[in-house]
Order: C-alpha cells, then structure tokens, then sequence
C-alpha cells in the first residue's frame, strides 16, 4: 500500500520535469501578466502571483502525501465520491457565489472554491471504476445509456451553473474513456457529429429565424465570433473583443516577443482575462512564436507521458484515470489556445498549469498526484 524507495525508482522524470517547467513559467508569465489587473483592484502588484505561489505549493504538497497510499483503494469509495461530487455541485445552487452572469463559486468558511473544477477529477476516478466493471458492455446504444447517464448528472449539473466550458471537458473526458474502454468507435463518431449537428442547427435557428436558445446574450456570441469576431452585435467591441485583442497581442509578438512586462495588450488592459483565460496570448506577445512553441513542447510531453503511464498501468483501473486526465488537459489546451488564436469558440476555459486559479491549479496537481501514484507502481517491485 505504502510507497517506498525502490518505487521511487519508477517515478517518470521526464513528466515531472515537464509540470514543473511549465509551473515556473506560469509564475514568471504571471508575473507580468497580473500587474495591471492587481492594481486596478487596488491590490499588491505581485498578489496574483503570490496567491499562485501559494496553491502551487499547497498542490505540490499534496502531490507528496498522495505517493504514500496506493491509488487502488480507491474503487472502495467510488460510490462516496460520486455521492460527494453530486452534493457539491448541488451546493453552488444553494450558497452559490455569482460572478459574470454564473453561480460558480462556493464559499466555506472563508475558503473560496469552485466544486466544479473539483467535479472534473472526481467524474474521472469514478467512471474508471464504472468501466472497469462494463468491460465488453459498451458496444450498443442501450449499453452505452448508463455510462451517458453517470456522467450526464454532474455535466448538467454544471451546464445549469451555467458553465458551458466545464461541461464541454466533461464531454471530452467521457468520449476519451469510452474509446479506449472499447465502446464502438463507430457510435462514438454518430454522437459527436449528432451534437454538432444539434448545436450548429440551434445557433442557425436563433441568429436567422430568432428561435429560443437556453443561454445568456454574451454565450450565444461567443460560440460564434471566432468565425468572425466583428459580428457580435456590436461591431467587435462586444463577445469579439476578446478575440480580436488576443489576435493583436500575438501577432505583435513576432519570433521573440517584447519582452516581459513590454506587452501592450496585456499591461494597458486591451486584453480582458490576460492573466487567466487569454495567459496564453500573453505569452505569444512578451515571448513571442518562439516562446508560445517551448510552452507547445511540454504540454505535448506532458500529454505523451500521461498517455505513457495509461499503456504501463498494472491494471485498467488505472489506465482509464490516466486516460481520463489526458483527455481533461488534452481538451483545454487545445481549446484554450485555439481561442486564443481564433480558430475555437470563446468558452473560458483556462490553461493547465499557466492559468491562474486557485480551484483550477489544485484539480491539475491532484490529477499529477494521482498519475505519479499509477506510474510507481506500475510494476512488481521486488524487495
């Protein structure tokens, strides 16, 4: 159960060094990126950056103690888990926090948190048991209803925040998992071209013919400006502002960029969420193509070795967490930096291990935590 030296020996290096690179450079990004907006707020000009500090610390200290018990014990407390993530997403409804139009945020104590960030982590560990146990039971689509539905509960949960954006990684997580637990690719495909089917029939229906859509003015437009960030209703000064500022930003940074704290798209505030969901384009401004491509590198190390440690696994169990949490970062780095550079909808989701964020930072360093556990103890270790 216990973790010891010799599993140490396991450990995968080139994943750890990975996380944390990118961890540092969320602080030295971060570091420039936050300025403007800490003092807008009145507050310290390093405050984001020592609040970062803080939950990296916190995420990496929990990284440690999670080595030391064996990620197997976990199909014991499945059903406590799921019952735990249910109650959690249920109490932003109830003692709910609303920022930007959304009740995302739960306040305990003084403690601030955003369960669905949480959610994310444990709908991965949850549903690798569930397959575990349907193994060869997903090739139909009756078959397939009750993983929709065990996943289903806390996505709407989530899109009923409403947070688009979360329930689109619950999303990938899902199909991520039932591929590589053998569900009928063919299925998979029908229902992911169903949905955007669905999705680009309703977005037609509304904006040509003014049929109802369950979603508020600013989301509307934000699914649809990247195919032209001018046309939001307010001649990009609306849902496009983002987006066009974000294009600015990057396309000023040329093959090395400005230079840290030289941006102008992030340090005069043109470019809204610079320091959480839009990190990246700062990155591409003050760091420039080359830059924004050593970030590409170890998010793609970092998803290769993920991907490493699922085929190594000693059991499915693990295979499909890993699988899980590669789907999760998967899902918001192409996402996030898509937006970024205009080819994907706005939906604000942030970058692992660069965004700021308390709630965000602790999900990807637990799922680190976990991964590390299933990566030493991927094999018999003889004493």
């Amino acid at each position: 159960m216990f973790v010891n030296r010799k599993m140490l020996k396991n450990l995968d290096s080139t994943f750890a060094i990975c996380v944390a690179l990118v961890l540092v450079i969320s602080l030295v990004v971060l570091s420039s990126a936050s300025g403007s907006m800490a003092e807008i707020n009145k507050l310290s000009r390093w405050h984001f950056v020592e609040r970062q500090a803080i939950w990296i610390g916190l995420g990496l200290l929990c990284i440690y103690f999670m080595l030391f018990v064996d990620y197997t014990i976990l199909p014991r407390y499945v059903k406590y888990l799921y019952g735990i993530n249910i109650v959690l997403l249920l109490a932003v409804f109830v003692m709910g926090k609303v920022a930007k139009g959304a009740k995302l945020w739960v306040s305990i104590g003084g403690f601030q948190f955003q369960p669905a960030e949480f959610a994310k982590l444990l709908i991965i560990i949850t549903f690798a048991e569930f397959l575990v146990k349907r193994q060869g039971k997903l090739n139909t689509w009756r078959e397939l209803l009750p993983a929709f539905i065990h996943v289903g509960i806390p996505l709407l949960l989530v899109l009923a925040q409403p947070d688009l954006g979360t329930s689109l990684v619950f999303i990938a997580i899902m199909f991520g998992m039932l591929y590589i637990a053998g569900a009928r690719p063919s299925l998979l495909l029908i229902l992911i071209f169903s949905g955007l089917l669905v999705v680009t029939l309703a977005l037609v229906g509304h904006f040509k013919f003014g049929l109802p859509l369950p979603l508020d003015e600013y989301q509307k437009y934000r699914l649809i400006v990247f195919l032209n960030p001018y046309n939001d209703g307010h001649g990009g000064r609306g849902a496009g502002w983002n987006m066009i500022q974000s294009l600015v930003a990057i396309g000023s940074g040329g093959l090395f960029g400005k230079g840290l704290f030289k941006g102008t798209q992030g340090q005069l505030n043109f470019l809204p969420e610079h320091h959480t969901d839009f990190i990246f384009s700062v990155v591409g401004e003050e760091l420039g193509f080359l830059g924004a491509a050593v970030l590409l590198v170890l998010y793609f190390l970092i998803i290769y070795r993920a991907l490493r440690i699922a085929i190594e696994s000693k059991d499915l169990f693990g295979t499909f967490i890993a699988v899980g949490v590669a789907s999760m970062w998967g899902f918001h780095i192409l996402e996030n930096i898509g937006m970024a550079i205009g080819i994907m909808p706005i939906t604000g989701i942030p970058l692992p291990f660069l965004s700021y964020g308390g709630s965000f930072m602790l999900t990807n360093l637990l799922a680190v935590g976990l991964l590390l556990n299933i990566n030493i103890r991927r094999q018999k270790v003889i004493f």
